[in-house]
């Protein structure tokens, strides 16, 4: 005999939420990888300043798009791993398919860095889905190992303040202590860029001082390999998130957690950036935690328009939310096209009019360059990527 759940019979609100797809965790990860296409292929120097990268320390809306990405990785382990295990799934099953998955988005990182020559001497084998695949990883694993909270929070803080301690008061080898031999968080005398330096100095992604000069010290990789550690703090959060969607509350209740947690992180990151400052080269702790309170607070208001709205859950809303579902059910193949496509196009080399081009830049010649103003011409170039890259995940959304 079937018995009834007694907190659902006493108020339903209040009742385990059920094993499934968080719509507006996929709307989250949907705006997210369409503003990470375009902020990728920005157009080029004529683009807007916030299509760009902060140059060293500060903060644009660009350097959110991949912090957000891997919060939503962390958030997401929590609902894929719970349906899994409701499904019958072993731990030791769900350890062997998070290795395998995170093994396959490192290699796919891979081969973004070389396509189409894969010049193995230099190839670069840091990179965005690398570091996505690393704390992946680690943050499933960790899960598995233990679901609660508390050593969520614990890995977090050691993560965090670990970080800040190894940039802050470990010397650097053969520079000296930060802040007192050289200023601190220097972008070449860092510990994160000479670790990466001693590591793979031939596969980094690379500086150039001038034109045809490259100096061995200026090389460093934005997605090096010990700021995989705040990285690592990124997914945590989303983790934490997601623990925090699936709790016995009703919408309201979350939604204001969710909001409670947007101004801790904001208030928390901004104040210790006075001492550490936001990079995102570095992925610095009050990085982590500034990205992870903007992402909370877009994840804030979907929350409330689609679980307690309804938007996209019937006709309601639905124009609004549907592409972004689109998009986040199938972010990792919309993010390979955008950059497979454009490096391919690229390297279709010809002659037209007497002079050496490529189909990337003939296609801008004829379309995108004749709008006048730059920054409309480079953000239109930006929308026209995201539309071509919109195609197939259409079609496997579809299916």
């Amino acid at each position: 005999m079937l018995t009834e759940n007694p907190i659902a019979m006493t108020n339903p609100a209040l009742a385990p939420s059920p094993v499934q797809r968080l719509l507006s965790l996929d709307v989250l990860r949907g705006i997210t990888i369409a503003f990470m296409i375009m902020v990728n292929n920005n157009g080029g120097s004529g683009s807007w300043g916030f299509m760009n990268h902060a140059e060293w320390n500060g903060l644009t809306p660009t350097d959110l798009v991949f912090p957000t990405f891997v919060f939503v990785v962390g958030a997401s382990v929590v609902f894929a791993f719970e349906a899994r295990l409701a499904r019958g799934a072993t731990r030791a099953q769900l350890a062997w398919h998070t290795l395998r998955r995170a093994a396959i988005l490192f290699l796919l990182g891979v081969v973004v860095n070389g396509f189409p020559f894969f010049e193995l001497a230099h190839l670069r084998i840091y990179g965005v889905l690398q570091r996505i695949a690393v704390a992946y990883l680690v943050v499933g694993l960790l899960y598995l190992w233990d679901r609660r909270a508390s050593t969520k929070v614990a890995a977090l803080v050691v993560a965090l303040v670990g970080y800040w301690i190894l940039l802050r008061w470990v010397p650097v080898p053969g520079a000296g202590m930060p802040g007192r031999d050289f200023p601190f968080m220097d972008k070449s005398l860092n510990l994160v860029s000479w670790l990466d330096r001693l590591l793979m100095p031939h596969h980094l992604y690379l500086e150039w001082p001038g034109p045809g000069v490259l100096d061995p010290h200026n090389l460093r990789d934005p997605e090096g390999l010990l700021s995989d550690l705040p990285a690592i703090g990124t997914a945590l959060l989303g983790l934490l998130t997601g623990l925090w969607l699936r709790a016995r509350k009703t919408v309201p209740a979350k939604a204001l957690g969710l909001a409670a947690a947007t101004l801790a992180c904001l208030g928390s990151g901004y104040l210790w950036s006075i001492w550490f400052p936001l990079n995102k080269n570095l992925w610095t702790s009050s990085y982590v935690l500034v990205a992870a309170g903007y992402a909370l607070l877009v994840l804030t208001l979907a929350y409330w328009v689609v679980e307690q709205w309804g938007w996209g859950k019937g006709r309601r809303g639905k124009a609004f939310v549907y592409p972004w579902l689109v998009l986040g059910s199938n972010a990792i193949v919309a993010y390979m096209f955008s950059e497979l496509v454009p490096s391919g196009l690229s390297n279709i080399r010809f002659t037209a009019g007497g002079k050496k081009t490529d189909l990337l830049s003939w296609i801008s010649a004829h379309t995108f360059i004749h709008i006048p103003n730059p920054g409309c011409a480079a953000f239109a170039f930006s929308v026209f990527t995201l539309a071509y890259c919109f195609i197939p995940v259409w079609i496997l959304y579809r299916k």
